[in-house]
């Protein structure tokens, strides 16, 4: 029984490593079957819709510069801090969308695109603008387009996506992916849907991860990690567990001289 205790350990020892790896590995179950439904949903990716809240930069044009101008908020300038010279970069303003989903544009007026998409939204300005306007070309950007990664990864902070589409994967990516200490089996991501916030986990060891309506974010997403067991202990017992593991380093010797003693 002497000589298979070292070989127990030894197996206990490769056991434990192989049960952190799978916890820190992501798409534990993968397989080469599953990639045809996921390729289907990243060729179906949603678009962004237009929310309450939403920061819109809207630019009508036309070959007649002055004719397009009246239908366009004016560009301004800004002071930095502290100075008393204007900036001589002008940018437009934006459009904020209201709580009943309208935006108020020059001459126009009330402009309803609550939950419309930007091609959706362009072709609802084009048609308001066939009145005044021949052959005039809308451009619509958001501006507000930003996702939030909290908790364990490596650079958390608020992040602004130029693009419009962006996955879990892209934002983790962005913050620099997850510590050694982040939960990989349940993020928490928070979606404010007009007002209703959704909460939902994400398990980032299945596959089903790319096919949850969750895969790609919308504006404004909140991407929360947890800290895992071992990070909660080192952080609140530190001084504990590591009086703990310098007792049973000293037992374990003491153990160990026994042992010797006894085969001399």
């Amino acid at each position: 029984m002497k000589r298979l205790y070292p070989f127990f350990l030894i197996a206990i020892a490769v056991f434990s490593g192989c049960t952190s790896q799978r916890k820190i590995a992501y798409f534990n179950d993968l397989s080469a079957k599953d990639t045809t439904s996921i390729n289907r949903i990243f060729h179906s990716a949603p678009v962004a819709t237009i929310c309450k809240g939403d920061i819109l930069a809207i630019t009508v044009s036309t070959l007649d510069t002055d004719a397009a101008l009246p239908f366009n908020l004016p560009y301004v300038g800004y002071m930095s801090p502290g100075s008393s010279q204007l900036n001589n970069v002008q940018t437009i303003q934006s459009y904020i969308v209201d709580n009943e989903g309208n935006i108020t544009m020059p001459i126009l007026g009330k402009v309803n695109l609550l939950n419309r998409n930007r091609n959706e939204a362009i072709e609802v300005i084009s048609e308001k603008l066939q009145p005044y306007l021949k052959e005039a070309t809308v451009t619509l950007r958001f501006q507000n387009f930003k996702v939030n990664v909290l908790g364990e990864v490596q650079r958390p902070g608020q992040y602004t996506i130029n693009n419009e589409r962006i996955s879990i994967l892209d934002a983790l990516a962005l913050a620099g992916d997850m510590t050694i200490y982040g939960q990989r089996n349940n993020l928490l991501v928070i979606r404010d849907n007009n007002g209703k916030l959704d909460f939902t986990r994400i398990n980032m060891n299945e596959d089903a991860l790319f096919r949850s309506p969750y895969f790609y974010l919308q504006q404004n997403d909140v991407i929360y990690v947890e800290p895992n067991s071992t990070k909660t202990i080192s952080s609140q017992n530190i001084g504990l567990y590591l009086q703990t593991i310098s007792t049973v380093a000293a037992l374990a010797s003491a153990v160990t001289t026994i042992i010797l003693v006894g085969r001399q």
